[in-house]
């Protein structure tokens, strides 16, 4: 019999944990290993799917008790002496112990979770070896790519796909999506195998390609803009425009040193939960020529202005 896994602490709460304090671990945790935050990062998406899989579980009142039964007693309910499903048994000092049907409890074959395919199977399977009827073959998953422009990653809306068999799928693309974020679609996957269990699904990748102008970090932007030797010591204004279209007028104060960053807050990447800032990272141009009219009335004035 395989180990059965502890939900409690794939999601770091103690077994006494409140209904409030499991949910706060899970938004905790998704937020962590979520795969926007986690591009290309494998380990960070399984422990995303793990936690998924343990809050659906422990948020669920009725579920989490017959998980906590089953882990005090996986046997429950399972093979001759144990009671059956759906009954009840002898229990320790000759008192009766009732059991839960688990594989009708958490959805047969119709339960699933967000970030696991199959329902309560995967935790049915752990509690025994060998269930008791085998479900249809799963059809398997398949995976594509999609790739974006930046502007087309910033601004979101709609694109469509062919799938293998030639057919359209319309796809959403999330506002302010990153690159290496992936979405599954259930049920677009190959079909199960003589047609008679659940088709697999489907999972997309985004993959944005870059700006020529903004760096992007996580929902923030990077800029440059060139100003002159003049125009840091004296400060100047620049009008910049973000990467929707927005013309914001910056002021550049006298002595900006060259590698300064101007922070524009609200100006970054926009998703439908947060809005990044903009920043202005300030470059000074420096002539690697004068003439010597220009170089002699440079020097006088700054002597005379006690800058030399």
């Amino acid at each position: 019999m395989a180990e059965i896994t502890d939900y409690y602490q794939v999601l770091e709460v103690d077994e006494g944990a409140s209904a409030e304090e499991v949910k706060k671990a899970y938004r905790r945790l998704a937020r962590t290993y979520h795969p926007d935050r986690n591009p290309d990062d494998p380990e960070a998406e399984e422990r995303f799917k793990a936690v998924q899989e343990a809050y659906e579980v422990l948020s669920d009142p009725q579920k989490r008790k017959a998980y906590d039964r089953a882990r005090r007693n996986p046997f429950a309910g399972y093979g001759p002496g144990y009671g059956g499903f759906g009954g009840a048994g002898p229990g320790p000092n000759g008192g009766r112990v009732e059991f839960v049907d688990l594989e009708d409890l958490f959805g047969g074959a119709g339960g699933g979770f967000a970030g696991e395919a199959g329902g309560f199977g995967s935790f049915f399977s752990q509690v025994f070896e060998e269930p008791r009827a085998r479900r249809p073959a799963r059809g398997r998953d398949v995976e594509t790519t999609v790739r974006l422009s930046f502007d087309q990653a910033l601004r979101g809306g709609k694109t469509e796909l062919r799938l293998g068999d030639g057919e359209p799928l319309r796809l959403t693309i999330p506002k302010g999506v990153r690159s290496g974020f992936k979405v599954r679609v259930r049920g677009r996957g190959r079909p199960a195998p003589g047609g008679r269990g659940e088709p697999g699904d489907l999972y997309v990748t985004f993959r944005v390609e870059p700006s020529p102008r903004f760096r992007r970090e996580a929902d923030n932007l990077h800029v440059t803009e060139t100003i002159s030797a003049m125009e840091a010591m004296l400060g100047t204004t620049r009008a910049i425009t973000n990467a929707y279209g927005k013309t914001i007028k910056v002021t550049i104060p006298p002595g900006t040193q060259p590698g300064e960053r101007l922070r524009l807050r609200g100006q970054g990447v926009e998703t439908a939960e947060h809005t990044g800032d903009l920043y202005v990272e300030v470059q000074v141009s420096i002539p690697r020529h004068l003439t010597e009219e220009q170089r002699k009335g440079l020097e006088a004035c700054a002597r005379k202005h006690g800058i030399l």
